[in-house]
């Protein structure tokens, strides 16, 4: 069991199971989003219990998705693609060591100027076909 929590613990999370390899994904609503690019891995919901859900809020940041924050301390802690059975949960939210690393940057034809990546995690300038949990 994975546990987490927002920046004042107003919301709280666990997640049962292993977490998935998380992606880095650098399109400008992430960024702005975060503040940085955002790092999350995508688990279904069924794993997921959230405690303090009346203080998460929720933006609709497109058709397909929305992003969920704390409405206390305002802490960035889910993408939540509508349609789909799984919800992206950020990594720096979680308390616990994740046992995990990032596994892939993507929408990279949109990341910011003001910094550079290390070598080795495999990149692309989109999304890349690949299955999600759930």
């Amino acid at each position: 069991m994975h546990r987490g929590s927002c920046l004042c613990g107003a919301v709280r999370f666990t997640v049962e199971g292993e977490l998935p390899a998380p992606d880095a994904c650098h399109c400008t609503k992430c960024r702005k989003h975060s503040g940085h690019y955002f790092v999350s891995t995508d688990v279904p919901r069924s794993a997921v219990t959230i405690e303090g859900q009346d203080q998460v809020r929720w933006f609709q940041s497109s058709e397909k998705a929305r992003r969920g924050f704390c409405s206390v301390c305002g802490a960035s802690l889910f993408w939540d693609p509508l349609q789909r059975d799984w919800i992206g949960i950020a990594m720096g939210a979680f308390d616990t060591p994740t046992r995990t690393r990032v596994a892939l940057h993507v929408h990279l034809a949109s990341k910011g100027d003001y910094y550079e990546l290390e070598e080795g995690t495999p990149r692309f300038d989109t999304i890349p076909p690949r299955p999600h949990p759930g």
